[in-house]
């Protein structure tokens, strides 16, 4: 009997980051252009990265929350989880009182930038037929962190080689 000890296929994914906090450019200046991703609050996000992301997932390094959204580089999955230590921090905006430290409620995962792209705007996403169904475009879609299906990463790359 042969067994496969070949890697599960890679995942893609559209993680949202405000600007202001991690730009792809601070991302890319980063050492190892590493960053962790700090500050997932929402249970479903963060299941999508606890039990969803593997090390070598892509990502789409999505701007959110500024004056033009949209994907403003590529990245990867970095590392497995871990703790998020801003939850413990008193100081942190991202401070939970009630996450136990022995069971720690939230966790964080290092992304790799990869190289920035021109703005993907989400007037664009939106427009462009093949990204109909991606979930950050479906209305009250809020979540921070969203599974994208292989053939919107495909039509995605086909728009950044515009």
């Amino acid at each position: 009997m042969t067994t496969s000890t070949q890697a599960p296929a890679p995942r893609y994914w559209l993680m949202k980051s405000e600007p202001e906090e991690c730009s792809i450019d601070d991302a890319l200046a980063a050492p190892g252009a590493t960053v962790p991703w700090t500050g997932v609050r929402n249970y479903q996000a963060r299941n999508f990265m606890r039990d969803g992301m593997q090390v070598g997932d892509g990502v789409l390094f999505y701007h959110s929350s500024c004056p033009e959204p949209g994907i403003a580089g590529l990245a990867r999955v970095a590392s497995g989880t871990r703790a998020d230590p801003t939850q413990f921090d008193p100081t942190s905006p991202y401070f939970d009182p009630k996450s136990p430290a022995d069971a720690p409620r939230w966790l964080l995962l290092d992304v790799q930038a990869l190289r920035k792209t021109r703005l993907v705007s989400l007037a664009e996403l939106r427009s462009t037929p093949a990204l109909a169904s991606m979930r950050v475009l479906q209305k009250g879609s809020r979540l921070s962190i969203t599974p994208v299906e292989p053939g919107e990463w495909e039509a995605v790359a086909q728009l950044l080689a515009r």
